[in-house]
């Protein structure tokens, strides 16, 4: 596996190198195998491009590059560059939360410097030949951070009121709670409505569609 970079210019130096390669060709340089699909395997995309990277933070609640404060998305798009899925941003914290404020939560610190990686991802291409696209180094604007302190405060407010199982994807203008599990039985500790402990599926911040394809296409110059 490549070391870390020891700087942002070389991380992106990285990314624009393996541009236009398939994954198929990336997951034979690093020895490993391609799956057929990725319904077992959703982190697997991920997983490659990180290797490719020297990203170092594996599963931590940090970046992924946490000596330069940059944290990885690949992100499956479309032929016209429409994102196909929303994009999963850190775990949600379910209690001991009271007085958590955005400037110091999770959410904040893994959006504050992103590198995003678009990757073919229409079900029509085989895994192993969906390319990589162009990089995109993106910083919150002011405008983008005030947008998702607005939803995270909404959601968290909700959660600490004890509304968790009321929380739809509906909520939050681009950012989204939804659960977060293997499966129904990997239940975790939350507060009730009325303050009494409560088991529930652990949930995730997710950026919607909307929010990050706005995104890519200022940067790229998509079309509508």
């Amino acid at each position: 596996m490549p070391h870390p970079p020891q700087s942002e210019q070389e991380l992106l130096d990285r990314a624009h190198a393996i541009a236009g390669f398939t994954l198929a060709q990336l997951a034979t340089d690093a020895g490993i195998p391609v799956p057929r699909d990725l319904r077992r395997d959703k982190g697997w995309v991920g997983q490659l491009i990180e290797w490719h990277l020297g990203a170092s933070a594996g599963s931590r609640p940090e970046q992924d590059f946490p000596e330069l404060g940059i944290e990885l998305k690949t992100i499956p798009v479309d032929p016209r560059g429409k994102p196909l899925e929303t994009t999963f941003v850190c775990v949600a914290p379910l209690i001991g939360i009271s007085g958590q404020r955005w400037e110091e939560s999770n959410v904040r610190n893994k959006l504050s410097r992103v590198l995003w990686i678009p990757v073919e991802g229409s079900r029509e291409i085989p895994v192993g030949e969906r390319r990589v696209g162009m990089p995109l180094m993106w910083r919150p604007s002011e405008e983008e951070d005030a947008l998702l302190r607005q939803d995270w405060e909404e959601l968290m407010d909700m959660i600490v009121l004890g509304e968790v199982e009321q929380i739809s994807a509906r909520h939050g203008q681009v950012m989204q709670l939804r659960p977060k599990a293997a499966n129904n039985k990997a239940l975790t500790r939350a507060i009730g409505r009325a303050g009494q402990p409560i088991m529930t599926l652990p949930r995730g911040f997710y950026l919607k569609i909307p929010f990050t394809h706005a995104l890519l296409m200022r940067h790229f110059a998509l079309p509508k």
